[in-house]
């Protein structure tokens, strides 16, 4: 059975879509982008504040879900810039110290409200 997943320590949903479902203990997020959750807000600063802010984000939304980054098994990154790759990479390894998930990561011409970052996970409980 389909469960949505909602927490108000994530940013809010922008659009017609859940933050997250679960569907068989399995937990797909939703691109999760550098929103200050407590007002709404875009996160300004470079990549790697933006990161951070998704990261933690995304952390908060998993816990929401009964789950956390440590069980997560696949990540989708986009990036508005490639040359932001390295300092990005720098933010996610701060977070997903072992056993890393696999992932992708894609440059993109625009993400919702001109950020440099958004990541979706799929993640186990």
């Amino acid at each position: 059975m389909k469960k949505i997943i909602s927490t108000t320590n994530a940013p809010a949903a922008i659009g017609p879509y859940s933050q997250a479902i679960e569907i068989n203990n399995m937990i797909y997020t939703s691109g999760v982008i550098p929103i200050n959750p407590e007002d709404s807000t875009v996160v300004t600063g470079d990549i790697k504040v933006q990161a951070d802010r998704v990261l933690k984000s995304l952390s908060a939304l998993l816990e929401a879900a009964g789950t956390s980054l440590d069980k997560v098994i696949k990540t989708t990154v986009f990036i508005k810039n490639m040359e932001d790759f390295a300092a990005m990479n720098e933010v996610y390894a701060s977070y997903f110290t072992s056993n890393c998930p696999a992932r992708s990561c894609v440059e993109v011409a625009r993400l919702p409200k001109d950020v440099l970052i958004e990541i979706e996970a799929i993640a186990y409980r």
